[in-house]
């Protein structure tokens, strides 16, 4: 049986108007960009693209002070070079107290755990602040490369220093510590201790196998790319080697990619509460004051 004719009889299905109006505007779209196109040969995708990135303005002041920078960095590198730090730096030890909050054991599930004690209670403890007499200093990279002249930033590539947030861990001797001298602005460096070292490369820590980053999820990497010249065949062999400053720390130091760490200050801090990386109170020698500093950015 034949389906009775609903339009006049001419057997044409019938378009809801909104639907020819939808077609209309498309069509209207679709005309708009081949125009563009035609007379843009980028097109147009800064109008129909959300994913366009602001246009950035930097205004000629920004550029002064950035020469400015430069200058005044080429200066103090001439300085330091010639003369050292003078009377900036120690040769002495200095140690210093300094308030941190007390902390209690316990024994939780029969076993001893530290816990922060009540009352908000405090102690003193003893804190080297400065690095003369350590064997090993665990330095990284505290700010960015705007103002920087090209021998700074020669001296950081020849630490593998060449991102901000990037840390290394170094033999400290005189060498070492007039190389982070030069950079000292830069860089913020300290005295490591045993369980920061552990929990870098357990946390961060990759190799260099064949110019690739390779993560070190097993002690194989370590066996199959040092065992054979050095002895070291797992972590803690890498960390005690690290630590102590042995023979084979070279080796084992120039194995271990720069570990990348976090920013210690997030986006908002930094763009709407003005909270710039590397202040006044953040670069240079920091001691056994590092600890802190770099737990913060793991």
């Amino acid at each position: 049986m034949a389906t009775p004719d609903t339009n006049g009889g001419r057997g044409l299905p019938l378009v809801p108007e909104a639907v020819l109006k939808r077609r209309h505007d498309l069509d209207e779209v679709k005309a708009h960009r081949t125009a563009q196109a035609m007379t843009n040969p980028r097109g147009n995708r800064k109008v129909f693209n959300s994913r366009t990135k602001a246009v950035r303005v930097i205004k000629p002041e920004k550029f002064v002070a950035r020469g400015r920078s430069r200058r005044n960095h080429d200066r103090r590198y001439q300085r330091v070079h010639k003369k050292g730090m003078q009377r900036r730096a120690s040769d002495r030890k200095i140690i210093e107290e300094r308030e941190v909050p007390a902390v209690a054991e316990e024994t939780v599930g029969g076993l001893q755990a530290a816990v922060s004690a009540a009352g908000g209670e405090t102690r003193m403890v003893r804190v080297a602040t400065n690095s003369v007499g350590a064997k090993v200093v665990f330095a990284v990279r505290v700010r960015d490369g705007s103002g920087m002249s090209k021998r700074v930033r020669k001296a950081l590539g020849q630490l593998r220093l060449r991102s901000i947030n990037e840390g290394i861990l170094l033999r400290y001797n005189d060498s070492t510590r007039k190389m982070l001298h030069l950079v000292e602005p830069w860089v913020a460096y300290g005295i490591p201790s045993k369980q920061l070292v552990a929990d870098l490369i357990a946390r961060r820590g990759h190799g260099k196998i064949d110019g690739k980053r390779v993560p070190l999820t097993d002690n194989t990497i370590i066996e199959k790319a040092l065992g054979d010249e050095t002895g070291i065949i797992c972590v803690e062999d890498l960390v005690h080697e690290l630590c102590t400053a042995g023979s084979e720390f070279h080796a084992a130091a120039s194995f271990l990619w720069p570990f990348r760490l976090t920013a210690p200050r997030s986006r908002f801090q930094k763009e709407k509460l003005d909270q710039k990386d590397g202040g006044r109170d953040e670069y240079g020698d920091r001691g056994e004051e590092i600890e802190q500093f770099v737990r913060n950015m793991l």
